[in-house]
């Protein structure tokens, strides 16, 4: 099965070797997203919360380059700096997906630098 990558300025460049997405078959893989505003290169002020929704905004964006949307991801993992702020986080989450949500694994993870929390997305769209 060929694989087909995806890419949109409407969200931030990959930092290395790697791809924002791909699409192979049915599925759109969305490499894990920080909270940078793809406009400006930056982190987004604020905390988890803001950072959290500009994460998601990253990832939705990738998405619809794919011809997907929020609805269509079956599953995300996400990785906070702080399980402590993980609530804040949650409230935010919770909007960008209708019922029924993704399956979802939470890590606490070492993030580098600022970033409170980062998530990565399967979406589905046969």
């Amino acid at each position: 099965m060929a694989k087909q990558e995806i890419k949109t300025d409407a969200a931030p460049a990959a930092m290395g070797p790697y791809s924002q997405g791909v699409k192979s078959g049915d599925f759109v893989f969305v490499a894990g997203q920080l909270g940078i505003d793809p406009a400006t290169g930056s982190i987004v002020d604020g905390g988890i919360a803001e950072q959290g929704a500009q994460v998601l905004e990253n990832v939705k964006a990738i998405l619809a380059a794919a011809g997907a949307s929020m609805n269509d991801v079956v599953k995300s993992t996400v990785h906070v700096a702080d399980l402590s702020q993980f609530g804040e986080f949650n409230a935010v989450y919770e909007t960008f997906f209708d019922e029924p949500r993704p399956v979802r694994t939470t890590v606490a993870s070492g993030l580098v630098g600022e970033f409170l929390v980062e998530v990565d997305v399967t979406a589905y769209i046969g």
